[in-house]
Order: structure tokens, then C-alpha cells, then sequence
């Protein structure tokens, strides 16, 4: 059976969806069969594995509205090992649609995934940048959550908030979820600031805490304008080792 990780912080601007695409690309280099799941309105999982999401017949609307199968809305072998099953912002009318709903909302996500679960090694969720719905779907299918958190001055706010949700669903909806851990992203090691950032969230966490740190890295912040993870797109820089490493690390704990 796969493992599902939702890449979760309400706090945009963290290198979430960064992490997730290029988690996600570098644990398919591996080897690993992998499923990108994009959950976010803005689609940016999508753009950034090089499809064009404002031209999508199938998305992740008609999945959560119960429009079309799992299998109707991936798209196989974006790259080797890469499937993905991709948002635009269609999804954004679909958290309207869930409230309203007279299913059991926040599992529709789960019981979908639940379905080609065994098919892959590793389901990567990329979350919205918000704990609604679309989130509580995300985490109730998950086994774990990962928290990417930027090295800068407010690191730390929201991520409280985040974890009495996790703590919540595991009460309520998803009893096995646990934490993935943390990932420090943007890091400059020119800055006291970022190493400050490091030392007081581990000081603060009690939670699994990556070794690799995300640099700050231009070639990261291009990739995603070119359609391409940053292992395909400069397989030789930082970012690229960064996220190898990183997937390395989420295999070793598997």
C-alpha cells in the first residue's frame, strides 16, 4: 500500500508547493511509483509538472463533485513514475459545494484515493494555503503530514493552529494520521536570521525535524516557470541535491 503524505501550511509563501512537485519528481527519479495530488485552487502543482491547467477537461473538481473516477482524472507518466491528478481554479467552487453537500465531506478525497492506493509507493498531496475543506480532505486521506516552514522572522506563526487541526482530525476523522515531520525551506546561510529560525522551531517542535534544509536557490524559483521539477530542469544544483536528499530521507523513514 502507498503512503500518503499531505504537504500542509496555512501560511502561504513557505515553499509548499515547491516541496511538494519536487518531493514528489524525486521520489519517482527513485524508482518509486508516485501520484501527485494537487489540492490547491491555484493549480500551481500542476504548472509546475508542465501542464498547462487552464486547459484541463478532467480536474480535481470533477473528482471531489463526483463528476468523473479517479482513473478519468489522472494523467499517467507526466514524467517516469509521475502520475498526477491536477486542480485549476475550478476547485475553489468545490469547498462551496462540499458544505452543502449531504455526503460525508471530508472523506471523499480518502475514499478515491483509497481505490489506487496500492497502486503506488508514495501519493504526494499539495494542500491550499488555508485549513478548509479541501485541507481536512487532504488530511483525512493521509498518513502522514509534512510541514515545510520558511527561515524567516514569523516561521513559527500559524504553525500552533496547524497542529490543533492535525490534532482534531486525528480525534475525529483520521485516528492513524501522524506527523511526517518539518522541512526548513529558503535557508541562507549568509543570514543569522535563518540559523536563529533553525535552532528556535527545534527548540519549539517536538516533532520529527528533517536534516535537509531547502536553500534559497534561484534555479528552484525558475523551474517551476519552465514546467519542469528542479531535478529536470538543473539537475546539478542545490535545490535538486536538496530534494534528492529530502526524498531519500522520507524513504528512510517509510
Amino acid at each position: 500500500m502507498g503512503r500518503i503524505i499531505a504537504i500542509a501550511n496555512q501560511k502561504g509563501g513557505v515553499g509548499k508547493t515547491t516541496t511538494a512537485v519536487n518531493l514528489a519528481a524525486c521520489l519517482a527519479e527513485k524508482g518509486k511509483k508516485t501520484l501527485a495530488v494537487d489540492m490547491d485552487p491555484q493549480g500551481n502543482m500542476t504548472s509546475g509538472l508542465g501542464v498547462d491547467k487552464n486547459n484541463l477537461e478532467i480536474s480535481m473538481y470533477d473528482l471531489i463533485s463526483e463528476e468523473c473516477n479517479i482513473g478519468e482524472c489522472m494523467i499517467v507518466d507526466v514524467f517516469e513514475n509521475l502520475n498526477l491528478i491536477p486542480a485549476n481554479r475550478d476547485l475553489a467552487g468545490a469547498e462551496i459545494e462540499l458544505v452543502t453537500s449531504e455526503k460525508k465531506m471530508q472523506y471523499i478525497l480518502k475514499e478515491h484515493l483509497d481505490k489506487v492506493k496500492d497502486k503506488f509507493d508514495y501519493i504526494v498531496i499539495d494542500c491550499p494555503p488555508a485549513l478548509g475543506l479541501l485541507t481536512v480532505n487532504a488530511m483525512t486521506a493521509a498518513d502522514t503530514v509534512l510541514v515545510p516552514i520558511q527561515c524567516e522572522f514569523y516561521a513559527l506563526d500559524g504553525l500552533s493552529q496547524l497542529m490543533y487541526t492535525i490534532e482534531l482530525i486525528q480525534k475525529s476523522l483520521n485516528k492513524d494520521l501522524r506527523m511526517e515531520g518539518v522541512v526548513f525551506t529558503m535557508f541562507d546561510s549568509r543570514t543569522n536570521l535563518s540559523l536563529q529560525v533553525v535552532e528556535n522551531v527545534k527548540d519549539t517542535l517536538n516533532h520529527n525535524i528533517y536534516k535537509t534544509i531547502i536553500p534559497r536557490n534561484v534555479r528552484l524559483a525558475e523551474a517551476p516557470s519552465h514546467g519542469l521539477p528542479i531535478n529536470l530542469y538543473d539537475s546539478k544544483s542545490a535545490g535538486a541535491e536538496s530534494y534528492r536528499l529530502l526524498a531519500e530521507e522520507v524513504i528512510e523513514n517509510s
